[in-house]
């Protein structure tokens, strides 16, 4: 690469979806945003479904908006897919995570394949949306009997984009159906659970060519051709991830939004039952590494509530939290009864009076809570990662929307008695746009990536103030709850 080139970054989160276009040359990184549009699931009458026509229109919005680009790659949320019969239609919008069909199905599904042995042989967490039991759920859909393949949700989009079919690794292992040590589909997991492994694309890998813009696309966006769609870490988490700013290995990240993703980048997969037990999981990131860690709700929780609340400003929630009592009332920002849609600041006053605590009642109590929750979890998944995977980590790296909620990285400081570096802000953008850059002649390792990283974008360093000993005191207080 002898001068900057431009990268179309298709960034969906499970909330919004934008298109980012990143300059990116061997000294230089510009993220600029072209376009971004909602996405707002629809409530149908069998059940929470994706609007994803809806988010490819966005898609070729952003694109058209962006103008000349070398390259385009996609990344969103994960598990997620949709089913596209003999002629690759699709049969109907996918499935919402959220959704209440994979309620009790797991159970089903561990009466063939134990969870414990589950866990040894695919790494992931249990979590009751995993792409493997959504299928158990799906089965016996006539939906299901007509499908011919399986496409994840970035894998889709980048289908209608090229006509082109394949199956981006990194999202492909939070399926439960791919081995973490082989990197290869488990055949035996999916033999053993009734799943056919031939309803799924190739497997690609961050960095594989995904195909040409079909010319009805090119049409649509104005733009001229050939422009290549280039694999990238299509979870989300991955590209977020590859553009932690870190040097060396003894870091840890979190990475913020609806959900915090909140762990350790390693070389190997840890598959002990007490990574099972402490519910971690083995997800592949960039260049033969091992995403290790916890999933945890995250700003949902806000979000949520700024919802039912009428959509007051943040500033002001935020104002009012930092002036309200600390560590007064905590919650497990990782229990199921808050994974499901509405009623958020009810539920959350809920946990508090069966659990003992003071009520929070106003918003801004509320929201201090929640924020103290999840520093709260930060900490746990931080220190437990560490000791489940012998790994100790001297910085915290906060990436994605949270890195701009100065009192969440502040209190995530605190909580965990270490250094927090907040930024960049758009990090899943900017590891789609790296990968694209690096596959399109940009030199340098995973390590050199992150060296540009750092000179490049603004990052803010906290430090933890006072003594972890009150933290660890509310930790106790919900453990005995």
């Amino acid at each position: 690469m002898t001068g900057p080139r431009s990268y179309a970054a298709v960034d969906l989160g499970a909330s919004s979806g934008r298109v980012m276009v990143g300059r990116v040359g061997p000294e230089s990184l510009e993220l600029a945003e072209a376009h971004r549009f909602a996405n707002r699931p629809v409530r149908l009458p069998e059940g929470l479904r994706w609007d994803v026509l809806a988010l490819y229109a966005g898609v070729l919005a952003g694109l058209r908006t962006a103008g000349p680009v070398d390259s385009v790659g996609i990344d969103s949320w994960a598990v997620d897919y949709g089913l596209l019969d003999a002629d690759g239609a699709l049969l109907g919008n996918p499935v919402h995570y959220r959704d209440a069909r994979t309620e009790g199905v797991a159970e089903t599904v561990w009466a063939t394949l134990p969870a414990a042995e589950l866990y040894a042989r695919t790494g992931l967490q249990y979590a009751p949306f995993n792409t493997l039991y959504q299928l158990a759920a799906a089965r016996s859909s006539a939906q299901f009997a007509r499908a011919e393949r399986l496409l994840l949700i970035p894998d889709l989009l980048s289908y209608w984009l090229t006509g082109e079919q394949g199956t981006e690794l990194t999202n492909a292992s939070t399926t439960q159906l791919i081995d973490p040590r082989t990197r290869q589909w488990s055949r035996e997991v999916a033999h053993r659970a009734g799943i056919d492994l031939g309803l799924f694309a190739p497997l690609r890998r961050p960095g594989d060519p995904a195909g040409l813009l079909r010319p009805e696309v090119l049409e649509e966006t104005g733009l001229t051709g050939p422009v290549p769609v280039t694999a990238v870490g299509s979870h989300d988490t991955a590209s977020a991830v590859a553009a932690v700013p870190a040097a060396g290995e003894r870091f840890a990240y979190i990475c913020t939004g609806t959900w915090s993703l909140a762990g350790l980048e390693l070389t190997a997969p840890v598959l002990t039952e007490e990574s099972r037990a402490a519910n971690f999981t083995n997800e592949l990131g960039l260049d033969g590494t091992v995403r290790y860690l916890r999933n945890i709700m995250g700003l949902w929780l806000l979000q949520e509530c700024v919802r039912a609340w009428g959509g007051p400003e943040l500033d002001g929630l935020l104002r009012d939290a930092a002036a309200a009592p600390a560590l007064r009332s905590v919650v497990d920002a990782g229990h199921p009864d808050f994974l499901a849609p509405g009623r958020m600041p009810e539920r959350i006053a809920e946990a508090c009076r069966a659990s003992g605590q003071p009520v929070p009642r106003t918003p801004g109590e509320i929201t201090r809570c929640i924020l103290d929750s999840l520093a709260l979890a930060h900490r746990r998944a931080v220190t437990d990662a560490q000791r489940l995977a012998d790994h100790p980590v001297d910085t915290v790296y906060v990436v994605g929307g949270g890195a701009r909620n100065t009192l969440l990285c502040q209190l995530t400081a605190d909580a965990c008695g270490l250094p927090v570096v907040a930024g960049p802000a758009e990090a899943a953008a900017l590891g789609n746009v790296l990968v694209q850059a690096r596959a399109h002649g940009l030199s340098g390792d995973l390590a050199a990536m992150r060296r540009l990283l750092t000179r490049t974008q603004p990052l803010t360093r906290y430090d933890p103030r006072g003594d972890t000993a009150r933290w660890a005191a509310a930790e106790a207080r919900l453990a005995t709850r």
